[in-house]
């Protein structure tokens, strides 16, 4: 199986370094960009082609990764689909974790075989890409000829493969924006308040870790602790005063709150007149 990239970046980087290290065949790699190919090429070594033509990537693989952004893989995949009069035998996959193998329909019109690979994980660097990949869990699906080939990769790039339905890929893109990039988006808010008192975020990095390995320990629900799930309206009235003047970091408070209700209520932690007497407060 001979395995090429189109996208030298990040996420195409790393797929082609973690399954040359698993003794996978990577014969090329292309990108417009010939920056991002240098950067390939101090990861992928000599024996690896570096080109500009995503084309010359299809010609020299059977497995074809499109590691592009969202936005332009559908563009990837009607260029390659005009320059090529038969795709048969090839596989495609891209690498969104938002979009279905759907995008890569005019690569199977062609008479591919296309796919969906995604490494759940974070990937600010090359370097911390290549770190989070062998923890990561990776979700596939695709046809069926792709989904065979991709589930080998998937167990050789990551911890543990999934299968994942197409038209539900949203909503799991939606639960790990949730749990990286709007967890970011959280502890930023915490920075913006703890600036008024000339405290930094790092004193509250043992919390963060004990949450998150309660979480992983027992789940979300019996993790929570703290003001709303005690029914402590005061300290939650007292909160809400001290967010006067700064509308977002208020209504994030307010919004989760709201879910942490949800949650005391299902833990039946408060009683019904309590969570009323809650939820006006943070209305």
């Amino acid at each position: 199986m001979r395995v090429g990239i189109v996208g030298a970046g990040k996420v195409g980087i790393s797929l082609a370094f973690t399954l040359k290290q698993k003794g996978f065949s990577v014969t090329c790699i292309s990108s417009r960009s010939a920056d991002s190919l240098e950067r390939a090429k101090a990861y992928l070594g000599q024996d690896v082609s570096l080109t500009e033509r995503n084309e010359e990537t299809v010609e020299r693989a059977d497995v074809i990764g499109i590691t592009t952004q969202d936005t332009y893989i559908r563009d990837v995949a009607e260029g390659l689909a005009q320059r090529f009069q038969s795709l048969s035998g090839k596989i495609f996959f891209h690498t969104s974790g938002a979009h279905s193998s759907s995008l890569l329909a005019p690569l199977k019109e062609r008479g591919a075989s296309v796919g969906s690979l995604h490494p759940l994980q974070t990937f600010p660097d090359v370097d911390a890409a290549i770190r989070g990949m062998r923890k990561a869990y990776v979700f596939v699906e695709g046809d069926e000829e792709a989904r065979g080939v991709l589930l080998k990769l998937g167990k050789n790039l990551g911890k543990r493969v999934y299968e994942i339905e197409g038209e539900k890929k949203i909503l799991y893109h939606l639960s790990a924006v949730l749990v990286c990039n709007l967890l970011c988006a959280i502890l930023y808010s915490a920075e913006r308040i703890l600036e008024e008192i000339d405290l930094p975020l790092e004193p509250f990095f043992p919390l963060i870790e004990t949450t998150l390995s309660n979480v992983k320990r027992k789940g979300a629900l019996p993790s929570l602790t703290g003001p709303i799930v005690r029914g402590d309206t005061k300290t939650v009235e007292l909160h809400i005063e001290a967010l006067k003047g700064k509308a977002l970091e208020r209504e994030v408070y307010r919004t989760l709150s709201l879910v942490a209700l949800e949650m005391a209520k299902q833990r039946c932690s408060i009683d019904e007149e309590r969570i009323e007497e809650m939820r006006e407060l943070l209305r």
